[in-house]
């Protein structure tokens, strides 16, 4: 049966509802193929089957010859029958893997389906591994299970286990900037938070070595939408989160940098004169995708939990029209401002039943369907246009300089069809 919840809609006229029902999600375990390369001296052990294997590394796409800093622990029969000890199965990997890595400085236990069917306890196992590897090497431990999970809340999860180990500062000016970017995109933020004369730091950062500290009032801004566990533990340590849209697009980048602004007393001059380059390039940028994006009906299945603010880019800056936002979660507080800027009469679903969500999807047969890759091939078949969710995790897409990138990664499935076509 498919349950759905009453819709509301707010001041702005959207349409939000919950649905409930079967949905086609990739796991967290996928996170690791962007955070793995972000924090350069840490190492992802997943703890799982061969098949977790598999995936990690069919969506890494890693080359024969490169290492990454990532791998899995394989739980085989002799785990499952109990003629082994995990924990001693364990704790003889992680060793040989420091051995090998001498490397490596920060190390993630990360759970999975099945560590979790079969209760092994990762937290006591990382406790345990970070005191024998004191003080050379850090264990902190998170679920990549995709049990009743998408696939972004696995750098949620990652992220929200290294608050609890950030140093405390007795009192900080700085903006701390909350989820993972691509170093070119943090680069640029970097330098324009300081021509407006503020410091950032960044979550995570570089190198484990490199974290940032936090006070009671450190005010932090969210880079992504999907950080709602890290922000909860940010808030517990007295940090205080800025709303502000998601820097997606010229307009949002500016009125994500503007809420930074606007919270550290910048003037509004200075703001304008550090932005409006960037703010131009952006939008000379995103005019060379207008016309291909202009007018077509784009419909959103719930996956990466981008969808909201992809969603409000489509349609304020490109002129997409909106036939259905689907996300597989909706945090009202942290999407607020998106949600505000969505057309009226937008429906916004959370959750979505898969076949709900189908039905509705081939009735209105739009021109661009935006979903996870499990369903592009099916409606490939018949006669779909679709763009892979996921591509927009592992493309840098934030910021002003970014904008065409993005608006282009909507444009290339249009064109392909059209020479499809012809």
């Amino acid at each position: 049966m498919n349950a759905h919840a009453p819709v509301s809609s707010g001041e702005c006229g959207v349409a939000v509802r919950a649905e409930h029902g079967q949905r086609a999600v990739f796991c967290g375990l996928t996170g690791i193929v962007w955070l793995h390369r972000k924090i350069q001296d840490a190492f992802f052990l997943v703890v799982g089957s061969r098949t977790c294997a598999h995936l990690i590394q069919s969506a890494a796409g890693v080359m024969i010859f490169a290492e990454p800093r990532f791998a899995t622990a394989i739980i085989d029969e002799r785990d499952l029958a109990g003629l082994a000890d995990m924990n001693e199965e364990l704790d003889r990997v992680v060793t040989r893997l420091i051995e090998r890595r001498p490397d490596i400085r920060l190390l993630f236990l990360v759970g999975s389906c099945p560590s979790e069917v079969i209760k092994l306890d990762l937290s006591r196992a990382a406790l345990r591994l970070s005191q024998r590897l004191a003080p050379s090497v850090r264990v902190l431990n998170y679920s990549g299970s995709g049990i009743e999970t998408t696939f972004t809340q696995g750098e949620d999860a990652c992220l929200a286990s290294l608050v609890p180990e950030l140093p405390e500062a007795a009192a900080t000016e700085e903006l701390l900037v909350v989820g993972a970017l691509a170093d070119v995109v943090e680069d640029q933020f970097s330098r324009l938070f300081s021509d407006l004369g503020i410091a950032a730091r960044f979550l995570p950062a570089r190198r484990a070595g490199q974290m940032p500290a936090v006070a009671r009032g450190t005010r932090f801004l969210l880079a992504q939408p999907f950080l709602a566990d890290t922000a909860r533990a940010l808030e517990e340590r007295g940090a205080r989160r800025i709303a502000a849209p998601f820097p997606l697009g010229a307009e949002g980048t500016t009125a994500w940098l503007g809420a930074a602004a606007e919270a550290f007393g910048v003037d509004p001059g200075r703001f304008e004169a550090v932005t409006a380059p960037g703010l131009r390039r952006a939008r000379q940028a995103l005019a060379a995708h207008a016309e291909q994006l202009a007018g077509k009906r784009v419909f959103f299945f719930p996956d990466s939990q981008l969808e909201v603010p992809l969603a409000r880019f489509l349609s304020r800056e490109m002129g997409a029209e909106l036939i259905e936002v689907g996300t597989p979660y909706l945090h009202r507080s942290h999407l607020a401002a998106e949600i505000e800027r969505l057309p009226a009469g937008t429906p916004v679903v959370e959750g979505q039943s898969l076949d709900d969500g189908l039905d509705r999807c081939r009735a209105a047969r739009p021109d661009l369907t935006v979903c996870g890759l499990g369903l592009a091939n099916p409606l490939e078949a018949e006669g779909l246009t679709t763009k892979w969710s996921i591509e927009l995790l592992f493309t840098p897409i934030q910021g002003y300089e970014q904008a065409g990138d993005l608006a282009e990664l909507f444009t290339r499935p249009l064109l392909r069809r059209a020479r499809l076509e012809v």
